[in-house]
C-alpha cells in the first residue's frame, strides 16, 4: 500500500466501502473470518451513525474502520462474549430506545497505517458520537493481542494488571488505556480461534464525564484501577 501522499479523514461508512473493509480484515486478521457484506449492510441498516471508516482523501481507500452499536448493559453478563454483544456480528440487538452504552465491536487499522494516528481519529469519532447522543459511556472487549507471549508463565488477569501498571505493553490494551479507558474485568472465550489473545479480553470503559454520576464509577475492581492517561 502506498501511503505517502494522502491525508486521512474519518467519516461514516458507506456501502461502497465494504470491499475495502473486507480486504483490510484479511490484512489485519489473517486467521479470522472477515466481515461479510451481509453483516456490514446490517450495521448500516440498524445504526449508520455508529459506523466509521478512515479513508485516504485522494483515493478514498479504506485504511481503518470502527463498528459500534448501542446496548442496554443490564441485558448482558459482564463476561459475555463478542458474539452475544453483537448478535453474531449483525448488530440487530442495537437498542437506541433504552441503551446508554456504545459497544465498540471493532476497531482496526491497516498494518501499513498503524502508528500514524488513524486509531486516534477513530476513537475520537466514537467519543464525539457518545457526547452528541448523550450516552453514558463506551464499553468494549480489548483483545489481549500480546498475551500469547506470556501465557506460559502468567494468567490473563496478572497480564492485564501488569499492562495497567505499565510493566508490560500490549498492542491493543496499552493503546486503549492511553485513550482514557479503564479495565473493568478480564474475560475468557471472548473471541474464538484467536491465536494471539487465546480467547482472552479485557472489558474496558470510557465514561462520558459530562453526565456521569458517582454511582457510575462504583464497583470497579481495585486491581485494575488506573490513572487516566488520555492524550
Amino acid at each position: 500500500m502506498n501511503t505517502s501522499s494522502s491525508s486521512i479523514i474519518v467519516r461514516n461508512t458507506r456501502a461502497e466501502d465494504f470491499p475495502g473493509i473486507i480486504a483490510m480484515t484479511h490484512e489485519v486478521y489473517s486467521s479470522s473470518v472477515p466481515w461479510s457484506p451481509t453483516q456490514l449492510a446490517s450495521h448500516l441498516n440498524v445504526f449508520p451513525e455508529g459506523q466509521f471508516v478512515a479513508v485516504e482523501t485522494d483515493s478514498q481507500r479504506v485504511v481503518g474502520m470502527a463498528a459500534s452499536l448501542i446496548v442496554w448493559w443490564n441485558d448482558y453478563d459482564m463476561r459475555a462474549n463478542w458474539r452475544d454483544f453483537t448478535d453474531h456480528g449483525m448488530f440487530t440487538n442495537h437498542d437506541l430506545e433504552k441503551g446508554r452504552t456504545l459497544y465498540g465491536a471493532e476497531v482496526m487499522v491497516h498494518p501499513a497505517m498503524q502508528g500514524r494516528g488513524v486509531g486516534k481519529q477513530l476513537y475520537q469519532a466514537r467519543r464525539e458520537l457518545v457526547e452528541r447522543l448523550g450516552l453514558l459511556r463506551i464499553r468494549a472487549g480489548a483483545r489481549l493481542r500480546g498475551y500469547h507471549r506470556h501465557a506460559a508463565h502468567m494468567g490473563p488477569e496478572e497480564y492485564v494488571i501488569k499492562v495497567v501498571k505499565g510493566e508490560l505493553g500490549d498492542p491493543t490494551l496499552s493503546f486503549q488505556l492511553k485513550r482514557g479507558f479503564c479495565v473493568l474485568a478480564v474475560v475468557s472465550d471472548y473471541l474464538r480461534h484467536d491465536p494471539e489473545s487465546l480467547g482472552h479480553a479485557a472489558v474496558i470503559e470510557w465514561i462520558n464525564e459530562a453526565i456521569a454520576q458517582p454511582e457510575d464509577y462504583a464497583g470497579r475492581d481495585p486491581r485494575f484501577l488506573c490513572q487516566s492517561r488520555f492524550n
